[in-house]
């Protein structure tokens, strides 16, 4: 499979972690003033399956994204601000463990918890040492789908002074008996987060399963004080399936609600 990212991708090999005992690398978007803007300070948009986001080479079944285009695009008409996107490579075998907060019936998952403290006691400082970032909760989003939408949303729970927007693409809310939904219900009040909530209508072996589960997630986050069109966005997206094309013709919407132009 031929490379095809395009924007300007910094690629750190094998970034590892005292937390999780699996490296990966981390590709880092930057935006087309980078270089030429040295004064200038970035918000940073954190996502799962970094693989995925930019290079059809790197990406599974080589079905990528496109975000860099989508991001330089965006960027350069001035429908978003200028931003860093630090896309984290999943791990393979590990994937599932790191993506899911509790274990479920079979004993599977329920590693997030150290996935998480690599991402924001390791790679957020990484980070912020190396490129000239907005290092401020209002300035830094996470983001992923499926499996990568659920972390995201536990993650933004249990970190909500640190992620200010969340990405929650097809979130797989079926996990270990709908237990994220139990978490957001439990929520005390909503945190001060934007969150983007997405899902397709032709996922999974029984889409209107799959849809409902996500308006379920949606109507708690409101029941919780979010409010759609303010700090909420939701798209169902018809004829969509569960995919890296469907997430990669949405994130340019998700980007538009969480990175406005300033």
């Amino acid at each position: 499979m031929p490379y095809t990212s395009t924007g300007a991708i910094r690629l750190h090999k094998a970034f590892t972690s005292r937390f999780v005992d699996v490296s990966r690398d981390i590709a880092v978007y930057l935006p087309p003033d980078y270089d030429s803007s040295p004064g200038r300070r970035y918000p940073v948009l954190y996502l799962h399956d970094g693989q995925n986001l930019f290079d059809a080479a790197t990406a599974f079944l080589g079905n990528e994204w496109g975000l860099d285009e989508v991001a330089d695009d965006l960027i350069r008409t001035g429908q978003i601000e200028p931003l860093i996107i630090a896309g984290i490579y999943n791990t393979g075998e590990k994937r599932l463990a790191e993506y899911t907060p509790v274990r479920d019936r079979r004993g599977r998952g329920g590693r997030a918890q150290a996935y998480g403290r690599m991402i924001v006691e390791e790679l957020k400082p990484f980070i912020d040492s190396r490129y000239r970032t907005l290092p401020d909760v209002q300035y830094t989003g996470l983001g992923g789908s499926s499996l990568g939408g659920l972390v995201t949303l536990y993650l933004g729970m249990k970190y909500p002074a640190l992620f200010g927007k969340l990405i929650v693409m097809s979130p797989a809310v079926w996990w270990a008996n709908r237990a994220i939904l139990k978490e957001v219900r439990k929520l005390p009040r909503k945190f001060g987060q934007k969150i983007w909530l997405d899902i397709g209508t032709c996922e999974g072996s029984n889409p209107e399963l799959v849809v409902n589960q996500a308006i379920e997630l949606k109507d708690a986050l409101i029941e919780k004080g979010w409010e759609l069109g303010v700090d909420l966005a939701f798209m169902q997206d018809e004829g969509a399936a569960h995919n890296e094309k469907a997430w990669g013709q949405r994130i340019r919407y998700a980007l538009q609600f969480l990175f406005p132009l300033r």
